[in-house]
C-alpha cells in the first residue's frame, strides 16, 4: 500500500512538476494542482492529512465512476463536491494504481483540462 512518500516519488518523476511548500504534499504542472494532501476541516480545526490524496479527475462522470466503482479507495467531502476532484485513501491503493492515477491527473492538467 502507498503513503505520502510514494506520492512524492511518482509526482516528481513527471516532467515540469513543481512541488509547492506545504505541511503535506502539493504538486502542480502549468500552475495547476493535480495531487495534494487533503486539508480536512476549516480554520483552526483544519489539519493536513497526508494519508489521503486529493486527485484531479477531469470531469464529473469520471469522479462518479470512481466514487461508485471503488468506494473503498475514493470518497468526497462537501467542500469538494462541485469540483472534478476525489480523495484517495493511500493506505488502500497499490503502487501501480497510484502511479496510474497520478499520471492521469498530471496529464489532464498539463494538457489544459480543467
Amino acid at each position: 500500500m502507498a503513503d505520502a512518500e510514494d506520492v512524492r516519488s511518482i509526482a516528481l518523476r513527471l516532467p515540469d512538476v513543481v512541488e509547492i511548500p506545504s505541511d503535506g504534499f502539493d504538486f502542480r504542472v502549468n500552475n495547476r494542482g493535480f495531487v495534494w494532501s487533503y486539508p480536512e476541516g476549516f480554520g483552526r480545526g483544519r489539519r493536513i492529512r497526508t494519508d489521503v490524496a486529493v486527485l484531479y479527475v477531469g470531469d464529473e462522470a469520471e469522479k462518479q465512476a470512481l466514487l461508485r466503482g471503488e468506494p473503498e479507495l475514493f470518497f468526497t467531502a462537501p467542500a469538494y463536491e462541485p469540483f472534478a476532484l476525489v480523495m484517495l485513501r493511500l493506505d488502500r491503493v497499490g503502487q501501480g494504481r497510484l502511479r496510474e492515477l497520478i499520471t492521469d491527473a498530471w496529464s489532464m492538467r498539463r494538457d489544459g483540462s480543467g
